[in-house]
């Protein structure tokens, strides 16, 4: 069984911009808007999960540098 190749925070951002122009446009079907507007939702939380664990690995080595200054 072929592993899910898991999207990059880049790919991420990108679709979230193709979901918007798609939400955008006249003539959308409305289970098309909000099966768009969840997979939005997904992408999103997966975004904020990334930012969040870069944010703590920054914090991480910044610890570890003032530590090796001391």
């Amino acid at each position: 069984m072929a592993k899910k190749k898991e999207n990059t925070f880049e790919d991420s951002i990108n679709r979230l911009q193709e979901i918007s122009e798609l939400l955008e446009k006249e003539g959308i079907e409305l289970e098309e808007s909000i099966k768009l507007y969840e997979e939005g939702i997904e992408l999103v939380k997966i975004c904020n999960k990334t930012l969040k664990d870069a944010e703590l690995k920054v914090t991480e080595l910044k610890k570890q540098l003032e530590q090796s200054i001391k």
